[in-house]
């Protein structure tokens, strides 16, 4: 199925009701409350190692794993930084792990009049840098956090080690153009309650949204469901928030973008779901050929959207290779 075709779909089925100052200061030590720091990370370890960070733009949910240098994981929309509980798994004997949640998704707690933009996402995480004496990090993203990855990229070059990116938003595809019905139903005020839907349906939730976006729609458990789900329709603000995270996809936020990545001199490392049928095989392309020390794809054929939870793995060793680490 092509990408409009399925984005289509995807639109008419949510319209169906199916969706889809600083810290307290850091502890100067870094330790997992609740959870085996050595084991690996399900839901119940995850939120038992969720900590906010108090910054002018509320209050950041993240999660920290590892020492060392430190990595930035930037997740995809409806997700949260648990996409890369996996990869974090893999990673953090290597680096200083760290899945923010993006204001208005995951459990961010943000004002109600806070923007929702990408470049507001990008001062964000400048902000949560500071907070944790964050100089310069390898930067590891997805899907719309793709987009802040390389706005964060050509703003804050400094900041940047390396880039990894997967399925995500370029200038030429931004917002792709099938997700019109999607980002029309958050203007129309009815995508959060869609999404609520997935909570009582789970099956339902599976055999749309999760057979769209996983290889394997079992892998959008009970569990990663309402993890994900729960904290998008807490609340009549919350529900607000999710709905104003996609209208902020527009207009496109990379508009312009190009002449800068092309003076990017970070290295550059593209793994590319082959069964994607949202960003196209051909955005892989651009960046390959955008980034002026690219170094090269790596195209997983089962993967899809968010293939970065199945294939972890592959996240692992693309990550390791870029970072020049065993």
């Amino acid at each position: 199925m092509r990408r409009r075709d399925f984005l289509q779909s995807a639109g008419m089925a949510l319209a169906a009701g199916v969706v889809s100052t600083h810290m307290s200061r850091v502890h100067a030590h870094r330790y997992v409350l609740g959870a085996d720091a050595s084991g690996p990370l399900d839901a119940a370890a995850f939120r038992a190692m969720r900590r906010f960070a108090e910054l002018p733009f509320g209050r950041i949910a993240y999660v920290e794993r590892g020492s060392g240098d430190a990595a930035l994981f930037l997740h995809g929309a409806p997700l949260n930084g648990f996409q890369w509980r996996s990869a974090i798994d893999r990673l953090s004997p290597y680096r200083r792990c760290i899945a923010p949640d993006f204001m208005g998704l995951g459990y961010s707690q943000i004002p109600e009049h806070q923007s929702l933009a990408a470049s507001s996402q990008v001062a964000m995480l400048v902000a949560l840098f500071d907070s944790l004496a964050i100089s310069k990090a390898d930067i590891v993203a997805s899907d719309s956090g793709g987009a802040v990855a390389q706005l964060f990229a050509v703003r804050y070059p400094e900041r940047v080690r390396t880039l990894l990116l997967t399925n995500c938003d370029v200038e030429p595809d931004s917002p792709p153009s099938g997700a019109k019905p999607v980002i029309e139903m958050a203007r129309a005020g009815k995508l959060a309650d869609a999404t609520a839907k997935w909570l009582t349906d789970k099956a339902l939730a599976r055999a749309t949204f999760g057979a769209a976006v996983y290889h394997d729609s079992a892998h959008f458990s009970d569990e990663s469901i309402e993890y994900y789900v729960t904290p998008l329709v807490g609340s009549p603000l919350r529900k607000r928030q999710y709905e104003a995270f996609h209208l902020a996809l527009e207009p496109n936020p990379l508009a312009g973008i190009e002449a800068a990545l092309r003076r990017c001199t970070a290295p550059v490392r593209i793994v590319w779901g082959a069964s994607d049928t949202v960003f196209a095989q051909a955005d892989a392309d651009y960046l390959d050929r955008t980034f002026p020390r690219s170094q090269g794809i790596r195209r997983v054929p089962e993967g899809k959207l968010f293939f970065q939870e199945e294939f972890p793995d592959v996240i692992a060793e693309e990550a390791r290779r870029l970072w020049h680490v065993a």
